[in-house]
């Protein structure tokens, strides 16, 4: 037994020695450095965003390299003691397997903006009722996601459907690789289920759209030049739920990038500032995907328009009746246990995607 234990170990030093040359310590540990040095600037706190984004970063990649290189400590004190054959280290290395998947994870998360928070957007799609209520199962799907996460979300905007449901929801997570982990849940998610609006509970297909950005400020995007000139501003009364003064002032803020004919809005926030706000950093992240992907279609000679997470674009199906399953077209992972996934647990599929 201790014999296998000493080749499990040796398996863990050799995975570990390969993820460390991935994530670059020695860059992050230079980016640690920029970002101590920026937070000692006295005028740092006169954009409080700002400042809680590069507080946040610091105190992320802080502990992203606290818990490297504390893991090669453990790694090599547990290999020592298994070559002195002390005691029983099952237990010890089923710990050190389990951060080693984590470390393992972070290190596919390679994207220049995979670190970032993410604006997640979830549009129900054609067939009325049902496609709301879909959409805003997916809603509290990805919410519950984000509690066991530990990540914190913040409503944008939402349209609430007629009679159930939600036909439009934009939302932002605020944590660590929260963009590098949910950026492959953009695309169409299918739902067949008995119709719960329906008497004879017929059989019913519904389709909701999921869109993800990465959260990104102006130095995010040094080759993107957003003009006075190229935005068109409006504003108007917010249709959600959000007090009196939300009611009864034009808070909310639809804005519209000429150029590109991108439109975004905002109107969750109590004042029309902060919408406003709320408003350019879903357009930074939205002409981020406009150039990536027209770079793409010139390196691959596509001409047209591209629009990420199209309708068609069909990731994963959720089947509820008559049996039940969720797969995914990508990766072919599946389960029957639908109502665990529609509760948030997506590690599966959301690793197996990380993994391609």
């Amino acid at each position: 037994m201790m014999k296998d234990s000493q080749e499990i170990i040796k398996d863990l030093v050799s995975q570990y020695s390969k993820i460390i040359k991935n994530l670059d310590i020695e860059k992050k540990k230079d980016r640690l450095k920029s970002l101590e040095a920026e937070s000692t600037d006295p005028k740092l706190w006169d954009d409080h965003e700002k400042a809680r984004e590069i507080m946040q970063e610091l105190g992320d990649l802080k502990n992203e390299i606290e818990e490297i290189e504390s893991l090669g400590e453990e790694i090599s004190l547990v290999s020592e003691i298994s070559k002195e054959e002390k005691g029983d280290l099952k237990e010890e290395i089923g710990k050190l397997k389990k951060r080693i998947e984590t470390l393992r994870l972070n290190s596919l998360l390679s994207g220049e903006y995979d670190r970032k928070d993410a604006i997640v957007s979830i549009h129900a799609g054609q067939g009325g009722t049902e496609a709301m209520d879909w959409a805003s199962i997916l809603y509290r799907m990805y919410l519950r996601y984000c509690e066991s996460r530990n990540w914190k979300t913040k409503l944008i905007e939402v349209s609430e459907g007629d009679e159930a449901g939600i036909k439009k929801v934009t939302f932002v997570v605020v944590g660590s690789y929260a963009y590098g982990y949910l950026k492959g849940e953009a695309g169409t998610h299918r739902l067949v289920r008995q119709s719960p609006f329906n008497a004879d509970k017929l059989r019913h297909t519904s389709f909701a759209l999921v869109g993800v950005l990465p959260k990104l400020d102006d130095v995010d995007l040094p080759n993107v030049e957003i003009g006075d000139e190229d935005l068109d501003w409006q504003f108007f009364r917010a249709s959600s739920k959000g007090g009196q003064n939300v009611q009864k002032v034009s808070t909310a803020v639809r804005l519209t990038h000429k150029p590109t004919g991108i439109v975004v809005t905002a109107q969750t926030e109590r004042y029309q500032e902060q919408n406003r706000k709320i408003a350019l950093e879903l357009l930074r992240g939205k002409l981020w995907v406009f150039e990536e992907e027209k770079q793409k279609n010139k390196v691959a000679g596509i001409k047209g328009d591209y629009r990420p997470a199209s309708w068609g674009n069909q990731i994963r199906s959720y089947v509820l009746h008559p049996y039940k399953m969720v797969k995914d077209l990508r990766t072919k992972v599946e389960t029957s246990n639908a109502e665990s996934v529609l509760d948030g647990n997506l590690d599966e599929f959301i690793e197996a995607e990380l993994g391609l």
